[in-house]
């Protein structure tokens, strides 16, 4: 066979050069006048077609519904009638601006159907599902429907490098904040973004946009959860990816098979800025130098405020210099104090779950400005809550489940792979 193979290689070898130069092949330009039909035939040859045409808007502030209609291009007092009689279609007047709508017109301009997106009402369902009401045109009358549907989520990649902050390396790339907060959450274990951040770091990731309906989503952060990353960090390079087992509860590992899924978080706010370490300090206000029991966040009032760990909320009121503090046992005798808060979401009993809002941010008590006072204790002793999450536990994959789980391994670096060679294209992240 190899022989054969050989014998006709070296024949097309041998007669490949006997082919004429194509640059002195004859060449005949053919002219061939082509009449368009007239408008009036053109329009019919539409009208025959039964073209229907859409628009988009977002809702406004001030908006009825003459004015959103009119936007739309559409031309109806009896859907604007029936639009403010409607109790479905009022809520597009309710609420928060900038609900998607489309409008749906035949050829003659005339509409059949528009179809509203928006955030549900319930604040929990609003990364997850979507409310869709349904404006149609049945037998000559108008007829409204609203539901409850789910997100649908679109795989996407995306990343950047890291030249003044982390916010900023996300918004250069077109990507949300909710990612920056993600690949903190991710990798607040291994990289201490405070102090470590280098300008050169670079990350890549593979995430969920969310769609409705195949259409972006113009509320919250538009994106789910991250579903594989990389950052490299002062050359050394962080991957996490994330697996569930068939049927199973998923959550985030290395590519070693070890989970990311900590006790604690390294941070009890999504983001912040340290003003005030572990350490001796001169105290701000009684100016006198004193051990710093805890770690204080500098962040904007309102800023909400997580319980870094599950456990039961042991304590809640006014603490003399502390002001509002809620203070959360979590088993093993170890317990975490959040101060100075503005509001308070809990109650004294009440079972907290990990990454739950428990207040936000204030300035009570003897504070200088909007903070948040931090502390872990252990057995009632003081520890440096930044070295809480490193220290934390976590699982590994099991033998039964790693065959799969390299499987998922090499899908995610295939498309990580992606990402990096794309990093710095200008239209990154779209």
């Amino acid at each position: 066979m190899v022989a054969l193979l050989s014998g006709f290689a070296i024949t097309a070898f041998g007669i490949a050069p006997m082919a004429p130069d194509a640059a002195n092949l004859p060449r005949t330009t053919i002219a061939y006048p082509i009449e368009p039909p007239g408008l009036p035939s053109q329009l019919l040859a539409l009208a025959s077609q039964n073209l229907m045409l859409a628009r988009t808007e977002l809702t406004r502030a001030t908006d009825t519904a003459d004015t959103l209609l009119r936007r739309l291009g559409v031309f109806d007092p009896a859907l604007a009638t029936f639009m403010r009689a409607n109790n479905d279609t009022r809520r597009l007047f309710e609420g928060k601006p900038g609900k998607q709508i489309q409008a749906r017109v035949d050829a003659d301009g005339a509409a059949y159907e528009l179809v509203a997106r928006f955030a549900p009402g319930n604040v929990s369902q609003q990364q997850t599902h979507f409310t869709r009401v349904t404006i149609e045109r049945t037998s000559g009358n108008w007829r409204a429907s609203a539901e409850l549907v789910p997100l649908q989520a679109q795989v996407r990649v995306g990343g950047g490098t890291i030249e003044t902050s982390l916010f900023a390396a996300t918004d250069h790339s077109n990507l949300s904040d909710s990612i920056a907060v993600q690949l903190v959450e991710l990798f607040a274990g291994d990289i201490d973004f405070h102090r470590q951040l280098r300008r050169g770091d670079t990350f890549s990731l593979v995430y969920e946009a969310l769609m409705a309906d195949d259409h972006p989503i113009t509320w919250g952060e538009g994106t789910g959860r991250i579903l594989a990353a990389e950052f490299v960090n002062a050359g050394k390079v962080h991957q996490v990816l994330w697996y569930a087992d068939a049927g199973g509860k998923g959550e985030y590992f290395g590519p070693d098979g070890l989970s990311r899924r900590r006790t604690f978080l390294a941070s009890p706010m999504a983001f912040s800025r340290i003003t005030s370490g572990f350490a001796i300090r001169m105290h701000p206000i009684l100016r006198d130098w004193r051990a710093h029991r805890g770690v204080d966040y500098a962040a904007p009032h309102g800023t909400p405020v997580r319980a870094v760990g599950e456990g039961m909320v042991e304590f809640v009121g006014w603490q003399n210099g502390y002001g509002n503090v809620v203070q959360i046992e979590h088993g093993n005798d170890k317990s975490t104090l959040y101060a100075h808060l503005s509001q308070v979401d809990v109650r004294r009993g009440q079972r907290i779950e990990q990454g739950q809002r428990i207040g936000a941010v204030g300035a009570t008590g003897w504070a200088t400005g909007p903070h948040l006072h931090f502390e872990f204790r252990v057995r009632g002793q003081f520890q440096d809550p930044s070295k809480i999450a490193r220290a934390s536990e976590s699982a590994i994959v099991t033998a039964a489940a790693r065959p799969r789980f390299l499987d998922v391994v090499r899908q995610y670096q295939r498309q990580l792979e992606v990402a990096d060679s794309l990093r710095d294209a200008p239209s990154f992240g779209e």
